[in-house]
């Protein structure tokens, strides 16, 4: 499958055209934290859509999902030896003291306004993980839909450090968003077959996000969580 094996250079794509419009290809470094999660600092003047309205870039439909499901690569996961976050760098310069977390933030969130650092000093955000609401950056996580050590055990192990910095900072396929700290901790670095969203109206698009991830980077997945995946792509429906 073409977009499997090729989807994570459009990764180094996006980050190549920021760097063209004047943006820094610089590593801001990676956070030490268990989760992928940067500490809190956040995004200047900014925009974003309504909370409860965000929309991961790249989705799937349910019948796209579906059949990128039934493409991926059924294995036990792999070993975790030599995993270590630093070996995906993020969160990378996306320009004008920027990251890829400050983006994120500004996406996601409404009324977002930075001050001169890029970090955000007010705006709304909305966790549709736990429906929950923020007005303070600070209380928000960058999530990882597929977890940096999930990644590692389906096949990251084997990649460029350069395709481990795109995934890691992937701001064109459903990899990254914005929700409550105490959401993304808790997921840490599970599967679907492990931690769902609380709020199960989510499901159905966690399910797209979390397959089209796997089937653009090429990585494979447990029985367990594929029969996850499965029953959250049912909700679509329901």
């Amino acid at each position: 499958m073409v977009r499997q094996r090729n989807g994570w250079g459009l990764g180094v794509a996006a980050v190549v055209v920021l760097a063209v419009a004047g943006c820094s290809p610089v590593d801001k470094g990676a956070s030490p934290a268990a989760t992928d999660a940067k500490p809190s600092a956040s995004a200047g003047p900014g925009g974003g859509r309504a909370p409860g309205t965000t929309k991961l870039p790249g989705v799937p439909t349910v019948e796209q999902a579906r059949t990128e499901l039934v493409g991926l690569d059924v294995a036990a996961h792999g070993s975790m030896s030599g995993y270590s976050r630093e070996k995906f760098p993020h969160w990378a310069s996306q320009g004008e003291s920027c990251n890829t977390r400050e983006t994120v933030l500004v996406r996601d969130g409404a009324g977002v306004k930075r001050d001169g650092e890029c970090r955000a000093v007010s705006g709304k955000w909305a966790s549709v993980y736990d429906d929950k609401t923020f007005t303070d950056a600070s209380d928000l996580d960058i999530d990882h839909m597929v977890p940096l050590a999930n990644a590692w055990r389906s096949g990251a192990r084997t990649w460029t450090q350069d395709k481990r910095k795109a995934f890691a900072n992937d701001l064109t396929h459903p990899q990254l968003l914005a929700v409550s700290a105490s959401a993304n901790r808790s997921k840490g670095d599970q599967g679907p077959e492990e931690w769902q969203p609380p709020s199960k109206a989510y499901w159905c698009t966690y399910g797209r996000a979390w397959t089209s991830v796997k089937a653009t980077y090429d990585l494979s997945v447990t029985k367990a969580e594929k029969e996850k995946l499965t029953e959250m792509l049912d909700t679509c429906t329901s």
